[in-house]
Formats: structure tokens, C-alpha cells, sequence
């Protein structure tokens, strides 16, 4: 094992460093206004958001996955309905289509951006299918304009998981914008990351965001009267002004990533996939594929470099849905699930901590190949 110190996935405090009095001063301003929930924080929060992914409407939660489930939610998704999803992505996505009743339908990804596939999709529709849930996977957004067509033709609702995604943008469009809903997750690692769980829901239309404040709130609008079954789900004050705090660098940050991952790209001698144009990658995670992932792995942790495989076990395969029909071979997704391997990527990484990572990952390759053996999924936008 290597005696230098360990690079971790993500080092929040070399994130934070640099705002930590930024921070506090937030943090101190919510203690003295004795507010902690729905206050002038999260007021500002949701305005300031919007301001940025230039939203119609946004509306707060308590976190990503609540996010989901309140979009489905207040689009009137539920028993009997179907919605199309990748298999290839956090479980909250497809748990979230469950916990509402519907059932999730998976249809394959693409091998070079690991994203949902707009051709497998029009495959899986049919008079049940009512939504399609499009996941921005590691940063990198999907060919959502060719899905919203789709959806547009065949009249179906067509919802976001940006989860990953936040200040990635098609043709200069944020993700989050372009479908009729958009889930984002504010965990604490995610490119706006909080301190603790947090979650936003933009919408295109006012109603919607009108059925989304009350559902978030047990289902009332006006105090002791209920409308409907709704959700304990509100940001609370303090992750609002810390969230603040940091939207006003995030475009810092993800610049920051990109640098990082274009490091990478130009140290790593990999057969390069170049994405459609237009697309702004903001690096949630840098992915490469090889058929040596577990031996690349091992090598990198014995090097003191971590890391991670997202995912090692596709939806369609997770024992909860063992019983689901399948409607396609989902091949590309279990391949892929058996060859990524995501490095490290987070701001504050230091130059010599890059240089390091691709350079242990350059070694591995060159002392057990001639060629290169892995791709680099993603383009530098």
C-alpha cells in the first residue's frame, strides 16, 4: 500500500475551503432569525435558483428522491400507469415511479454517453406508457431534444432526473428546463452539493408548481385544511442559505470540473467518444470503461487513489424487481455495469492530486496492455 495520502471520490472540505466564512455567516443568519422552515431563506433560495436554470416555476423539498416522487406526483401518475426510465442510474429513480403506484418500464442506454436511448424508447411505448423519466447521468445531459419531439408526438409527459446535472445545458438550455418537470437532488456530493439532504422541482407551468407546494406540505395550502394526501417534504432553512451560499460559485465549480476532466482526457491515451454538439458536460462523475475495471481498481486503490463503480448492478437486475415483465434486451446496461469505473472529481482538487489519478491509471495500462483498453465517455463542452 502506498504511504501518500489517500485521494478521496470527494473532499468536501477542500470544497469548502475557500467559503467557509461565507458559510458561517449564512449559517449565523438563519440562528438569529430563530426561522427554520419555509422562511425568507428558502423564499430566496427558489428565486435565485430559478434565476439561474431560468425556470418558469421552482419549488423546494426535503431531497432528491422526494423530488421524483412529488413530480410524478403532481403530474396525476399513478396505478396502472407505466413510465419509461433507464435502467442504469441511482435506484431512487425507479423506486420513486413505484412508490406512486406506476410501474417503471426499462429501456437500454446509449455505450457512449450512458444515457437512455431515444430509438429504444419508441420501442416501449405503449397505451399504458404515460411519462418518460430521462436521466442527465454523471453530468452529461441526454438527447432530450429528440425524446420531448417524441413525447410531443405521442403526447407524454416527460420529466427529469437532473440529479447529476445541475448547470449542464442543451443548445444553452439548462437541464431541468426542457421537460415539463425536473428533479434535482442537493445531497451533499452533487455538483450543488448541500450539508445534509435537499431537493428542488422546476415546472413549466404554474399549476403544477401550485400541486407541488401542496403536496410538499401534507397536501394543504391553507393551515389544518387538507386537499389532498400530500408529503412532509420541506428544505429547511439552513440548507436554503448554505445552498445560496454556494449557488453563487457553482458556475465556478463546474468550470472546475471540467478542468479537471480535460486534465484527464489529455494525460489518458483512451479511444476518445466524442458526444453530439451542443451538449455541456459538467462532470458529476469522469467514467471511463474497460474490460479490466476490477483489476484498474485494485491497482488505483493500492496507489492511493479511490475509486467508484456507478452502478455495479442495473435496475432491471436489483432483486426488488426480479417479477417485472421486461420488455427489451437491456444488454448495453449490463455490460456497461461490468466496465465502468468513475475516478475522482470534486472542486479543490489539486493539481498534483489530478496528475497523480491519471498518471496511476496511465501506469496500469501500460504495464498490462499495448493498446489502449479503455474509453473516455463524455465530451468537454
Amino acid at each position: 500500500m502506498s504511504s501518500v495520502p489517500m485521494i478521496p471520490m470527494v473532499d468536501t472540505l477542500a470544497w469548502h475551503k475557500p467559503i467557509q466564512k461565507e458559510l458561517r455567516l449564512a449559517a449565523t443568519r438563519v440562528l438569529d432569525s430563530g426561522r427554520y422552515l419555509m422562511g425568507e431563506e428558502v423564499t430566496a433560495f427558489e428565486q435565485e435558483v430559478g434565476e439561474f436554470l431560468q425556470a418558469k416555476e421552482t419549488v423546494s423539498c426535503a431531497n432528491g428522491t422526494d423530488a421524483l416522487i412529488l413530480a410524478l406526483s403532481a403530474a396525476g401518475l399513478g396505478p396502472g400507469d407505466e413510465v419509461i426510465t433507464t435502467p442504469f442510474t441511482f435506484f431512487a429513480t425507479a423506486e420513486s415511479v413505484v412508490r406512486i403506484g406506476a410501474t417503471p418500464v426499462f429501456v437500454d442506454i446509449e455505450p457512449e454517453t450512458f444515457n437512455i436511448d431515444p430509438i429504444r424508447i419508441q420501442d416501449a411505448i405503449t397505451e399504458r406508457t404515460k411519462a418518460v423519466l430521462v436521466v442527465h447521468l454523471f453530468g452529461l445531459p441526454a438527447r432530450i431534444q429528440e425524446i420531448q419531439l417524441l413525447c410531443e408526438e405521442r403526447s407524454l409527459l416527460l420529466i427529469e432526473d437532473c440529479a447529476q446535472s445541475f448547470g449542464a445545458s442543451v443548445n444553452g438550455r439548462m437541464t431541468g428546463t426542457l421537460g415539463d418537470l425536473g428533479c434535482f437532488s442537493f445531497f451533499p456530493s452533487k455538483n450543488l452539493g448541500g450539508f445534509g439532504d435537499g431537493g428542488l422541482v422546476t415546472a413549466k407551468t404554474e399549476s403544477m408548481a401550485e400541486q407541488l407546494r401542496v403536496l410538499r406540505n401534507h397536501g394543504s395550502r391553507v393551515q389544518y385544511q387538507h386537499e389532498c394526501i400530500g408529503y412532509n417534504s420541506r428544505l429547511d432553512e439552513m440548507q436554503a442559505a448554505l445552498l445560496r451560499v454556494k449557488l453563487r460559485h457553482i458556475a465556478h465549480y463546474n468550470e472546475e470540473r471540467k478542468k479537471i476532466a480535460e486534465c484527464y482526457r489529455s494525460s489518458l491515451q483512451g479511444a476518445d467518444i466524442l458526444m453530439p454538439a451542443g451538449l455541456e458536460h459538467v462532470y458529476h462523475q469522469f467514467t471511463l470503461q474497460t474490460d479490466q475495471r476490477d483489476q484498474l481498481k485494485a491497482h488505483l486503490a493500492n496507489q492511493g487513489v479511490s475509486s467508484a463503480v456507478y452502478y455495479p448492478m442495473p435496475l432491471h437486475l436489483q432483486p426488488v424487481f426480479k417479477n417485472l415483465p421486461m420488455t427489451q434486451d437491456l444488454f448495453v446496461a449490463e455490460q456497461i455495469a461490468q466496465r465502468c469505473l468513475s475516478l475522482p472529481i470534486f472542486p479543490g482538487m489539486k493539481e498534483a492530486q489530478v496528475n497523480r489519478v491519471a498518471k496511476s491509471v496511465s501506469d496500469f495500462f501500460s504495464e498490462t496492455v499495448e493498446e489502449p483498453a479503455y474509453w473516455l465517455t463524455g465530451a468537454l463542452s
